[in-house]
């Protein structure tokens, strides 16, 4: 008898599977609603997906370097990665920022910093996609300020900013205001970026990170699409158009590696939320579309035998594609280690470009549609996230969800659950608990000097020196007026970042105001 096996999300795998495994659905083609098989009918044939690179580190003139080198390479869109004192709302010379400044991604402080960021790139002319929640808006009209001091017609930017901070309060803790008042500065972004921006992406609904936190596939969509209807909600109860604003909503998966299981997530999340727009009052087509970035599994990369990642990394590449990705980032083998250095960061494009002109894989829309197995597994994590999320609206919705601490503790037990199984060599990682070898592949790490903080610091003195201060500190106190009524914030915070502002000071000023969530 054999043992009974089960994909990473506990769905029982059956040694074969016939045609009367196949669930009860209509063959809808893809471009169709539900888009099971995909947003658009010709899906690669007609445009491969974006190929980006996350990067992001030390100061704006060494992150713009690395954004030349990748842009030579093939990059066919820039996703910066922000440092942690910028993601939680202090500028570099803040006490709190000690020690963490340019570490995991750049150090942005002000638009001077910006200016220096994108040197020598034109933003008319590429897509950008920012990974940044709870400072969000203030990047963003970084970002907007750029392109108008460039001469940018703004209805042809295009990009995203993650913007997700539900999944912050669940599953990666960079929050800085409570619930209430951050669902309303993404409700002004929402509004704001309609009128002013209508071709950025104003929310990417992010289930990558309570993937990287622990949680199974079926559960990374179910919490992710949950957080994507209380967005929705709250845009709603604003009295904005869910047709309009629908179309500029975006999602964040991750790609792990049991191939069919993620292939299966990627399709029915498609389905599941065509169907949650039309229940919310969508009637526009666009507006029911899951448009979704892939980024490959960092929680998957091993620090043992660090080449073997190489081959992960593909096999994650081949689900995000045959499962129909908008936008890819594949991680660099060396990521266990230390940022990626250049050569892991283009062996990780190579990748991407490899299964683009090589595979076949991009070759005709939703390959594996009509596999007994896919279809079936497609059907079982649908039917389970639903179930989740069914769990989630009978306590309120996600807010409440978080705010009880479901969402968190169903994350821990998945996690909790699975690193058992690693310890008891039920689930095999190679390298790790399997075919451990004792040369473990030294690879030289990328390393940030810890002058940058200096650096940063005496940049930020000269540039207070030199800016007009009291204009400053007016375009402070507008904010600080604003944020106690229901004025839109963003054409406010535009005006303090092109007065140079800091990140720092529109954040502490809106702490003054709404407070700090614990």
């Amino acid at each position: 008898m054999s043992t009974q096996l089960t994909t990473d999300s506990s769905i029982p795998v059956k040694e074969v599977y016939t045609a009367a495994d196949l669930p009860n659905t209509t063959d809808h083609l893809p471009g169709e609603y539900p888009f099971t098989r995909g947003v658009q009918s010709t899906m690669y044939r007609g445009k491969l997906w974006t190929m980006r690179q996350y990067a992001g580190f030390s100061t704006a003139e060494e992150s713009n370097k690395r954004y030349h080198y990748l842009l030579n390479q093939g990059v066919s869109g820039l996703s910066v990665a922000f440092d942690l004192p910028t993601q939680i709302g202090y500028d570099s010379d803040h006490p709190l920022a000690d020690g963490e400044v340019g570490k995991v991604g750049v150090a942005i402080d002000s638009l001077e910093d910006m200016e220096k960021l994108f040197e020598g790139i034109k933003l008319e002319q590429v897509s950008t996609s920012m990974t940044i929640n709870a400072t969000g808006f203030i990047l963003l009209a970084f970002y907007v300020a750029l392109a108008k001091k460039q001469g940018a017609d703004l209805s042809k930017i295009n990009g995203t900013i993650q913007n997700d901070i539900l999944k912050e309060y669940a599953a990666r803790g960079t929050y800085i205001f409570p619930p209430k008042p951050s669902m309303r500065i993404i409700t002004d972004i929402f509004e704001w970026c309609s009128r002013e921006v209508p071709k950025w992406n104003t929310i990417s609904i992010s289930g990558y990170h309570i993937r990287e936190a622990g949680s199974t596939a079926v559960q990374e969509i179910a919490f992710t699409l949950s957080n994507g209807k209380a967005y929705v909600k709250a845009a709603l109860e604003k009295g904005l158009d869910i047709n309009v604003f629908g179309k500029r909503l975006s999602f964040f998966f991750n790609a792990h590696n049991n191939l069919f299981e993620e292939v299966a997530k990627f399709r029915a999340a498609r389905k599941m939320w065509a169907n949650i727009m039309k229940e919310l009052g969508a009637t526009d087509e666009k507006a029911m579309m899951l448009r979704f970035h892939t980024q490959t599994g960092g929680s998957t990369l091993t620090a043992q035998q660090p080449m073997n990642n190489i081959s992960r990394v593909t096999v994650q590449t081949l689900a995000a594609v045959l499962g129909g990705t908008q936008s890819l980032h594949t991680n660099g083998y060396d990521e266990a280690l230390s940022l990626p250095t250049e050569e892991a960061a283009r062996i990780a494009l190579r990748t991407q470009q490899i299964v683009a002109f090589e595979s076949g894989a991009a070759d005709t829309a939703d390959p594996l549609a009509g596999s007994y197995y896919v279809e079936y597994l497609t059907a079982e994590v649908e039917k389970e996230a639903w179930q989740l999320i069914e769990a989630i609206d009978a306590m309120g919705g996600s807010v409440a969800a978080i705010e009880e601490g479901f969402i968190q503790d169903e994350i821990a037990k998945s996690a909790y659950k699975y690193q058992q199984a690693i310890e008891n060599e039920s689930k095999i990682i190679v390298g790790v608990n399997r075919f451990v070898s004792e040369d473990n592949n030294k690879i030289p790490g990328f390393k940030i000097d810890d002058s940058i903080q200096k650096m940063q610091s005496d940049k930020l003195k000269a540039l207070k020196e030199r800016r007009d201060n009291g204009a400053v500190f007016k375009c402070l106190q507008r904010i600080s007026d604003a944020a106690l009524t229901n004025e839109n914030l963003m054409p406010l915070v535009l005006d303090a970042v092109e007065h140079y502002c800091t990140l720092g000071e529109i954040s502490d000023t809106l702490r003054s105001v709404f407070g700090e969530y614990r």
